[in-house]
């Protein structure tokens, strides 16, 4: 059975965020809010959270995982940016945008898209995301909790916990946090090409 965690969502309970980290370093999987709707997310390293997420939203092999960061220099430890992809980047972090960028030796191979080598990576604007992260001291492997057949992800924490309640190990609920996941910007050619419309503005990337 999965726990349930009520957040704050704008002074997280230290106490809350604690236990909900202790999870994550057991190599649990969590499901959290973030700027741009529930994500499930778990540790880098663990490859068993990373086959559940998979299972859980019946993802292929070509899927993109997105490494949640907690700020712009752990960022720029997974991915490899040139100066007008960083000067892109920057002023358009944080927020609901996910970057798919070439990986660094940092990102382990089981995460790096087969032919591309490439990985996503954000920072969100979420104030409780950010105590996560700031936290665990290192990013969340993270996919957007959407299942197979719903047409838009879950908003309600509860309604996440009876859905979910057998196959990840804590639901962090700090209330809706929308239903738009993040607009993604392919940056691996180095130009920027919008491969999803989603909750970031794509304009100041066209």
């Amino acid at each position: 059975m999965a726990k349930y965690y009520d957040v704050h969502p704008d002074n997280p309970q230290p106490r809350t965020i604690g236990q909900a980290v202790d999870l994550l370093r057991r190599d649990g999987l969590l499901a959290y809010p973030t700027d741009s709707c529930f994500a499930l997310g778990c540790r880098l390293g663990n490859k068993d959270g990373m086959d559940r997420i998979r299972e859980i939203r019946h993802l292929d092999a070509g899927h993109h995982f997105t490494l949640v960061c907690r700020d712009f220099a752990q960022l720029g430890q997974f991915v490899h940016l040139g100066n007008a992809v960083f000067r892109a980047v920057k002023a358009a972090t944080p927020g609901s945008y996910t970057f798919i960028l070439p990986a660094t030796k940092e990102v382990p191979r089981r995460l790096l898209h087969p032919k591309k080598k490439t990985v996503g990576v954000r920072i969100p604007a979420h104030t409780v995301t950010q105590a996560l992260l700031t936290e665990l001291g290192e990013p969340l492997l993270s996919s957007t909790l959407l299942l197979p057949g719903d047409a838009e992800p879950m908003t309600q924490g509860w309604e996440i916990k009876e859905r979910l309640d057998h196959v990840v190990e804590a639901v962090l609920d700090s209330g809706d946090c929308g239903t738009e996941p993040t607009t993604v910007v392919d940056f691996s050619s180095g130009e920027p090409e919008i491969v999803r419309f989603g909750a970031g503005d794509p304009d100041r990337f066209a």
